[in-house]
């Protein structure tokens, strides 16, 4: 068993899909069906169902995957841990980061970082709250930033900035133009982000501060996307609540108008796992001289 055969298995595994983890690994179709095959074959155990033309992970895949993303986690420490034995010359930093954070805050820091330490490649994922927390807590990234609310044990979080959120609504829709803000919020139909997800939550705290909950409103549609629920709302679908750093554009070009909605800051919160010692790379990156 090799190292390159467990990343492949656990890509398929959590894609459930051959072709896009071959994608994501930059690996052809059949190298990765091979490495599979080479796996079950090696230790007589088949890991995955084949229906049809797809496949779908058994019950002993499922009791190997924790095992293989222990040994991924330990490996990458480890590999860390080399790394930072040859200062910033080199290495790896993996970040996971939910979506407002990974598309708007994120990008001039990794480009800062990059111009300041050109050896060390950036691993950078892209998921919700839940999700970026759940790679930090399984060892897939060293560092995760997030909008939403964590509560794992085996998390640290630390404060990381601060982000505005606007109620924005289509320029044609009845409250735009408002002074005051709507005093019935459930008159709209309303564009939400998935659950897990930071800009949701935010939602859900705003409502539950004057009453109401989500069951009270009507939902029109549930975007797995900032720029989908933007693009929908410009489009008329109903109103949403969203960083205003995504709204801008819109805004900007009067497509879209932000409604008075009395609603705090929220926080973006860096993730750490309390038990791994952070790299180099990682301490470079958040401004720091050495790892806390």
């Amino acid at each position: 068993m090799t190292l390159e055969q467990l990343r492949i298995f656990l890509a398929v595994a959590e894609r459930q899909h051959v072709t896009q983890a071959a994608r994501a690994l930059n690996l052809t179709q059949s190298a990765v069906s091979s490495a599979l095959a080479a796996l079950e074959t090696r230790h007589g155990v088949a890991l995955f169902d084949r229906v049809g033309r797809g496949i779908r992970l058994n019950t002993a895949g499922q009791v190997f995957l924790d095992e293989a993303r222990a040994v991924l986690a330990r490996a990458a420490a480890a590999e860390t841990a080399l790394a930072d034995l040859s200062g910033l010359a080199r290495g790896r930093l993996s970040i996971h980061a939910s979506q407002t954070i990974a598309s708007y805050w994120l990008p001039p820091r990794l480009a800062a970082f990059h111009a300041a330490h050109p050896g060390i490649d950036l691993d950078i994922a892209i998921g919700n709250t839940a999700q970026v927390a759940r790679a930090v807590a399984e060892g897939e990234a060293e560092l995760g930033l997030v909008e939403g609310e964590v509560d794992d044990p085996v998390l640290e979080r630390s404060l990381l900035d601060h982000d505005d959120l606007a109620l924005i609504v289509a320029a044609a829709h009845p409250w735009a133009g408002l002074a005051a803000e709507p005093e019935d919020l459930t008159a709209s139909a309303w564009v939400m982000r998935e659950a897990g997800s930071g800009t949701r939550a935010a939602l859900e705290a705003a409502l539950k501060a004057r009453g109401l909950g989500l069951a009270d409103l009507t939902i029109a549609m549930t975007l797995p996307a900032n720029e989908a629920v933007r693009t929908a709302v410009r489009a008329g679908a109903g109103a949403a609540l969203l960083s205003r750093s995504v709204a801008v554009p819109g805004l900007a070009a009067g497509l879209l108008a932000e409604v008075p909605f009395a609603v705090a800051p929220r926080a973006f919160h860096r993730l750490r796992h309390r038990e791994r010692r952070l790299s180099l790379a990682a301490s470079a990156f958040l401004g720091l001289g050495g790892a806390p």
